[in-house]
């Protein structure tokens, strides 16, 4: 199955890109494709990643389904 992955901030920075799309495995997990795109990016694993699947918060062990979108960012404060 294909996903997108969508990066904002210092994950797009740590990736080298906004958008990836992604071949993953019928049982993946949002998990499953952060630990993939950290073997070739390794810096991204230094990141507490946040997760949201179709523009939702989503748990790192929920299930993905084709053609879903991944958006994976840092989380940002401010003062």
């Amino acid at each position: 199955m294909k996903v997108t992955v969508l990066f904002f901030g210092a994950t797009a920075d740590t990736v080298g890109s906004r958008e990836l799309e992604i071949r993953a495995d019928e049982a993946a997990t949002a998990k499953s494709i952060i630990d993939q795109l950290s073997k070739d990016h390794p810096a991204l694993a230094k990141h507490k990643l946040l997760i949201a699947i179709n523009e939702e918060y989503a748990d790192p062990d929920t299930l993905l389904k084709d053609g879903e979108e991944v958006a994976l960012f840092t989380a940002v404060s401010g003062g």
